[in-house]
C-alpha cells in the first residue's frame, strides 16, 4: 500500500496573534454590551418600581415604612415614591349604592321588615384617618351596623300603622340619623331611601280584615243614604199624588163627573190602540154598541 503523508499546515505568528486580538475585542465588546443592558434594565425597574398612577375617581394614600400614613391625600395622575419605603393605597372617592335589610320592632309590638338603600362616598379630606382606622373597606365594615342601629331606633318610635300613613316622615327621620351616623366616621351619604317595608303575617291579616270592615261599613253607609233618599222621594211622590187627588176632587165637586169620564175614555182609547197594534190580535169585536173596549156605561 502506498502511504500519504499529511504536512501540517504551519501558522505565521503575526496571524495567530492576530486572530486572539479580535476575539479579545469582541468578547470585551459583548461584556460591554450585557453591562449596557444590564443597567438599563435595573433604570427601568428603579423607575417602574418609582412610580404609580392614580386613575379617575379615585384618591391616593401612602404609607411610609419610617413615618406611617402620609397626612396628604394624593390626586390624580402618574407620581413618584421611594420603593420598598413607601406604598400607595387607592380609594374609590365615586357615589355607590349600599343596600341592607333589618327587621325590628315598632312601639306596638308589631315586627316589620325594612331594606334601605344609601348613596355614599367617603370624605376626601379625611382618606388618611379613614385609612388608618378603617382600611379600605371602610363601608362594608360600618354602613350596615349602623344602619341597623338606626332603623331600629327609628321605627321604634312609630306604631305599625303610621309607619305607612307618614312614611316621609320616617324617612325623613331615618336620613337625618344616618347621616349623623355616618359623619362620624367620615362617611358622606348623598342619599337614604326606605325601598322595601312589609309586614309580618299576622298584622297583615289584621291590616285585611280592617280593610274589608271598612268597605262594609262603607257599603252600610251608602245603602243607609240610598234608602234615606228613596224614602224622600215616596214622600214627595206621595204628597204629589194627595196633591193631586186633592185637586181632582175639588174640580169634581165643582164641575161634576165630567174630569173623570174624560179620562176614563182616553184610558180606553189607549189600551185599544195597542190591542189594534198587537200582531196577536186579528179581529175586534164592537158589540155591546160599542162599549166593549171602551168600557163605557150609560151614564146612571
Amino acid at each position: 500500500r502506498r502511504r500519504t503523508t499529511q504536512t501540517p499546515t504551519k501558522i505565521h505568528p503575526q496571524t495567530r496573534s492576530s486572530m486572539s486580538g479580535g476575539g479579545q475585542a469582541a468578547v470585551s465588546f459583548l461584556t460591554k454590551v450585557a453591562k449596557v443592558a444590564a443597567g438599563l434594565g435595573l433604570t427601568a425597574s428603579a423607575v417602574s418600581t418609582s412610580l404609580y398612577t392614580v386613575d379617575g375617581g379615585q384618591r391616593a394614600v401612602i404609607f411610609d415604612r419610617f413615618q406611617g400614613v402620609l397626612p396628604a391625600v394624593v390626586s390624580e395622575g402618574t407620581h413618584f415614591l421611594v420603593p420598598w419605603l413607601q406604598k400607595p393605597f387607592l380609594f374609590d372617592i365615586r357615589t355607590r349604592p349600599h343596600s341592607f335589610s333589618s327587621t325590628s320592632g315598632t312601639k306596638d309590638l308589631q315586627m316589620v321588615s325594612l331594606t334601605l338603600r344609601v348613596l355614599a362616598r367617603p370624605d376626601v379630606e379625611r382618606l388618611p384617618e379613614i385609612f388608618t382606622n378603617l382600611g379600605l373597606d371602610y363601608d362594608d365594615k360600618v354602613l350596615p351596623s349602623i344602619g341597623n342601629e338606626v332603623l331600629k331606633a327609628v321605627v321604634a318610635q312609630f306604631n305599625a300603622d303610621q309607619l305607612l300613613t307618614d312614611r316621609p316622615h320616617v324617612s325623613a327621620l331615618v336620613r337625618e340619623a344616618l347621616v349623623r351616623r355616618a359623619g362620624e366616621f367620615n362617611i358622606v351619604l348623598d342619599d337614604v331611601a326606605i325601598t322595601h317595608l312589609a309586614y309580618g303575617h299576622d298584622f297583615a291579616q289584621a291590616v285585611e280584615k280592617k280593610q274589608v270592615a271598612q268597605q262594609e261599613a262603607e257599603r252600610s253607609r251608602f245603602l243607609v243614604a240610598r234608602a234615606e233618599q228613596e224614602r224622600r222621594a215616596a214622600i214627595v211622590r206621595a204628597e204629589g199624588e194627595s196633591e193631586s187627588a186633592r185637586l181632582i176632587s175639588d174640580a169634581t165637586a165643582l164641575v161634576g163627573n165630567g174630569l173623570i169620564e174624560l179620562r176614563r175614555i182616553e184610558a180606553a182609547k189607549e189600551i185599544a190602540g195597542v190591542i189594534a197594534r198587537s200582531p196577536n190580535v186579528s179581529y175586534i169585536p164592537s158589540g155591546n154598541n160599542g162599549q166593549m173596549l171602551l168600557g163605557l156605561s150609560t151614564a146612571r
